[in-house]
């Protein structure tokens, strides 16, 4: 049974938001704008970043195929300080630069709009 007392205290913290692949693959071209990055990392920096946000395993590498089978992202693998075995690292190829900004720039603007919802209800 709910009582007022929990429906206070979820709007006082409320969950975090899922991304979905739509999101997901505009967030992952705005990190990849600014350095290559790998899985684990795009998830990390999402919650530190955006701490109202979570993005799930299987939602990222749904959008990274995504992106890779467009041809918008490559993969490498590289050795990452700190971090035991190679980490599959991904950057955007350099035909979709120009798309990728664009798509960045909707995911900033949905962020943006979002927490300052968040922030005034």
């Amino acid at each position: 049974m709910t009582t007022l007392d929990q429906i206070y205290r979820f709007f006082q913290n409320p969950p975090p938001f899922y991304l979905n692949k739509e999101l997901a693959v505009c967030y992952v071209l705005a990190v990849l704008l600014e350095h290559d990055s790998y899985g684990t990392e795009l998830i990390q920096l999402l919650e530190t970043e955006y701490p109202s946000y979570r993005l799930s395993d299987t939602v990222l590498y749904s959008a990274l195929k995504f992106l890779e089978d467009a041809d918008a992202i490559t993969g490498y693998w590289k050795k990452v300080e700190g971090r035991g075995r190679p980490r599959r690292m991904y950057q955007i190829t350099s035909s979709w630069r120009q798309k990728a900004q664009e798509l960045a720039s909707l995911w900033s603007d949905y962020a943006k709009k979002k927490d300052n919802q968040l922030v005034s209800s």
